[in-house]
């Protein structure tokens, strides 16, 4: 029977908008490697796939409208490679994986941080590729404007593979390191890349080893066709946000659907949509945990959850429709957005409600059962090879779906009880991929 793959995403104490406000949570603990090792232990001992740290490179949003911003937790976070390289010796199976942009980063220093991780964890380290979009991001690395759409993603596709090939600049059996004779290793297996592109200009080697699982695993976020093209063709792990189960059907078949042509087997890919689960041993149950951090949200922190998205509605009627975006900076999660306010009728206010826990991605509120059936129905039928939880407050979430959702999904044999291997790719049940 095909089990499910399981992320655990870190990011900001929580996804819920007013997480850092729940009693049970620490209000500092995103500055607190304590708290994230408490986090990655309950994890491990769970036995997710992996941790994953997404990441902003400004702090993004007017502070709009006023007053919103000083309500936010997501002014002060870690730098997430140096986060997961401090949890590489605090566990010891479960994966690593980080964000990187390719807008504002090189391929050579990426190339060599994320192998870096990949060495320091003993091969499980992931790279998450994204593109940075937003005009703080812009200005903070010396720019007067973010790139054009388009750009970024050619960019990426070119940064994808010159980082790739630095991975691959020394064979595995490159270096015989025998003291004896004093050869450290042989230069007939080193490879210089000599990359010349409509990007970069990279000569390479990367100076350092090959890695314990052929590569570090790639994980891929974008949603666009230009998006979509480059997950195909590069990715191992795609993560998406899907409220609906047709959608997500939708997403994975035109994913999968491209691999043969690229010479990729269906396997080799895997589709991890955002799962936001809230359980309790009732319904009734669930729904008091929700409510609970439904009632901590600000009303001007829930308008500024929209701004990114779909851009500044405090001149609209709060208790109004939703306007259709204009030329957003993050078209498909915008769409997301809209389409669940035209679906159920939403007002911006009823919006901003709704998506405070997810942040887009789909919320389920429901027993055990509930929550393992939904899991069970989108593996099935073809809209999920896994999923990348959000918890909506760490740890306390995390920890209620490690005792209350895996027992189900093992009682039905759905996702394991040991790890099988030592590396993230063996765990995800990936081939070893490398260029030579």
């Amino acid at each position: 029977m095909k089990q499910l793959k399981l992320g655990l995403s870190m990011f900001r104490m929580g996804y819920h908008v007013a997480a850092w406000r729940h009693p049970n949570n620490q209000p500092d603990g995103s500055m607190d490697l304590a708290y994230f090792r408490r986090i990655a232990e309950i994890a491990e001992a769970a036995r997710f796939d992996l941790l994953f740290m997404a990441d902003e490179l400004a702090i993004r949003g007017e502070d709009n409208p006023a007053g919103s911003r000083r309500r936010s937790s997501h002014v002060a976070e870690l730098e997430p490679i140096t986060l997961l390289s401090a949890l590489a010796p605090l566990t010891e199976r479960i994966g690593l994986v980080s964000t990187g942009s390719t807008t504002y980063s090189e391929p050579f220093n990426l190339a060599r941080q994320f192998l870096s991780l990949d060495h320091l964890s003993g091969g499980r380290a992931g790279w998450n590729v994204v593109t940075s979009w937003g005009k703080e991001d812009a200005l903070n690395f010396g720019h007067m404007d973010k790139p054009d759409y388009d750009s970024r993603y050619d960019r990426a596709a070119e940064f994808v593979d010159v980082v790739r090939g630095l991975w691959n600049s020394f064979d595995a059996d490159a270096f015989i390191r025998d003291q004896h004779s004093g050869i450290f290793y042989d230069p007939d297996k080193m490879h210089a890349l000599n990359h010349q592109g409509d990007f970069f200009s990279v000569q390479g080697p990367l100076h350092m080893a090959h890695s314990p699982q052929g590569e570090p695993v790639i994980f891929f976020a974008g949603d666009s066709e230009a998006g979509r093209a480059t997950a195909a063709r590069a990715a191992d792990v795609v993560f998406t946000a899907k409220q609906e189960l047709s959608d997500a059907q939708a997403f994975y078949a035109s994913i999968k659907d491209r691999l043969p042509a690229l010479g990729r087997a269906e396997d080799e890919v895997l589709i991890m949509p955002g799962l936001m689960p809230i359980v309790g041993r009732t319904k009734a149950e669930a729904q008091a945990k929700l409510d609970t951090l439904q009632a901590l949200i600000d009303p001007r922190v829930g308008l500024a959850s929209l701004y990114d998205r779909l851009g500044d509605l405090s001149g609209y009627d709060l208790d109004g429709p939703v306007p259709e975006p204009k030329d957003p900076a993050f078209r498909s999660r915008a769409e997301v957005m809209y389409k669940l306010a035209q679906r159920e009728g939403y007002s911006i206010r009823q919006l901003y409600m709704a998506l405070a826990a997810g942040r887009g991605h789909r919320m389920v509120v429901g027993t055990p059962e509930e929550i393992a059936d939904e899991m069970q129905l989108w593996l099935e039928q073809r809209a999920a090879d896994g999923f990348n939880i959000i918890p909506t407050h760490l740890p306390e979430a995390l920890q209620d779906f490690a005792d209350l959702v895996l027992p189900e999904l093992r009682r039905r044999g759905l996702f394991r009880s040991d790890y099988e291997g030592t590396t993230l790719r063996q765990n995800l049940g990936l081939p070893e991929k490398s260029l030579r």
